[in-house]
């Protein structure tokens, strides 16, 4: 397994270019054979390569998520130490909260190529082609699972938002609560979740990238917390986008690189809260805002209120002033978005 790690971190810093198989003996000082073996057992763990009679051999791009390209030398404290990878799961968030005893608390970070049954807030449905989307959950550590909803909320958008500029050379917005937007198509959404057993409190924070493709129709399809159950399921159409389509192809774009970016400011930003940052929170957050001073129609608690946006709080959520005067706190947990009233 070392072998096959230092064989794969030397072809992926080759950036897809080919390198001569002599060039490879040589850089990881082992012979023919186990150079071999390692290759297949790289290939098992779902990699590919091209290989050249003149050229050599070349790891193709874009990779498929590995833990230890996406653990290798990442400047976190917890979150991103421990990462599994796997080709095809239900829910990366139900995977997360099944591994939560033998996480021991360590910030564990599920991936996935595909979700059959990827889910956003109030249950929605998040659909990516797979292979092509960051598709990843995070199990947070002890010390954080006291962290409130909303702030952790917050805190995962602008991760989220961070990391793909970093990453990616795009400036993503935020829309309050949970979706990173690009010229107003959705980019990315997260999805806090939070359950109790034996009076211990689990705190998994889901993400879903749009990468390399955009999803034909993300349908978003919600039982109503907010209608009568005589009343039929909703089923939304909204706008989507990928950063292939943001940057216009011309970067190659890495889902490990993006992934990784996210985790480093994931990481910071849980620290940040768990030091009493809420306000550093709300002034990055709200810069990357699209949405305040704009006129809502918003659902909340099973009622509808329209409004204009003048805050976003960390402990309080939305803060609306509604359109009869009245200044109103709506939380992320119990509200949704329904349009925008000012374009």
């Amino acid at each position: 397994m070392k072998l096959a790690n230092l064989i794969l971190e030397y072809l992926y810093e080759c950036k897809g270019d080919f390198i001569a198989l002599e060039q490879l003996l040589k850089a990881t000082d082992a012979g023919h054979r186990r150079v071999e073996e390692a290759l297949t057992e790289l290939d098992r763990r779902g990699h590919r390569f091209e290989r050249s009679p003149a050229q050599g051999i070349r790891l193709l791009r874009p990779t498929v998520m590995d833990a230890h390209l996406i653990e290798r030398d990442l400047s976190v404290k917890h979150i991103g130490q421990h990462v599994i990878c796997f080709d095809e799961v239900d829910s990366t968030n139900d995977v997360a909260f099944a591994s939560a005893q033998q996480a021991a608390g360590q910030a564990l970070v599920v991936t996935a190529e595909y979700q059959r049954a990827g889910r956003g807030r109030l249950g929605r449905k998040w659909l990516s082609p797979p292979g092509s989307a960051v598709l990843a959950s995070v199990l947070l550590h002890r010390q954080a699972c006291e962290l409130p909803h909303e702030a952790l909320t917050l805190a995962a958008g602008l991760a989220v938002a961070e990391g793909v500029a970093q990453a990616a050379g795009v400036e993503p917005t935020l829309d309050w609560p949970n979706d990173i937007v690009i010229d107003g198509a959705k980019l990315a959404g997260v999805l806090v979740e939070v359950r109790a057993t034996d009076d211990i409190r689990q705190v998994v924070i889901g993400f879903g990238i749009n990468v390399l493709a955009t999803p034909p129709r993300e349908m978003l399809t919600s039982a109503s917390s907010f209608e009568p159950p005589d009343k039929p399921v909703k089923q939304v159409s909204r706008s989507a986008t990928c950063l292939s389509e943001a940057v216009g192809g011309g970067l190659s774009l890495e889902r490990i690189e993006i992934l990784r970016a996210v985790l480093v400011r994931m990481d910071r930003w849980v620290a940040v809260l768990q030091s009493d940052g809420a306000d550093e929170l709300h002034e990055k957050w709200c810069r990357r805002c699209g949405m305040i001073n704009r006129r809502l129609s918003v659902m909340s608690a099973g009622q509808h209120f329209a409004g204009r946006v003048v805050d976003v709080s960390p402990a309080e959520g939305l803060v609306l002033l509604a359109d009869d005067g009245q200044r109103l706190y709506l939380p992320a947990a119990t509200s949704t978005i329904l349009s925008r009233l000012d374009r």
